[in-house]
């Protein structure tokens, strides 16, 4: 949840993020976006998720915060379609120049 002050006060309102897990076991990586990003990664540590079961503990290595889930899934599918870890690297270290 992010807040915003505006002219009549306090306004609230959901972020969505898109996140970059990285595995401890293999240093491989999991993108997803969620709204709830504290849940989502106590899941994929617990094992909920059949693709983050098997390579488990994960860290979040990078997330960008997006006003809709939309956006964040766009984000997402655009890494997602880059199938390269060397350009997962670089944006983790460097920022979004990808």
């Amino acid at each position: 949840m992010k807040n915003i002050i505006g002219a009549s006060g306090l306004v609230k309102f959901n972020m969505f993020t898109m996140y970059i897990l990285k595995s401890m076991q293999d240093s491989s990586y999991y993108i997803g976006s969620t709204s709830n990003l504290k849940e989502r990664f106590i899941r994929h540590n617990e094992g909920w998720s059949r693709y983050t079961k098997a390579k488990r503990p994960w860290i979040i290595a990078r997330t960008e915060e997006f006003e809709t889930l939309s956006k964040a899934k766009k984000r997402e599918c655009y890494l997602k379609s880059l199938k390269s870890k060397s350009a997962i690297e670089k944006l983790i270290v460097t920022g979004p120049v990808v």
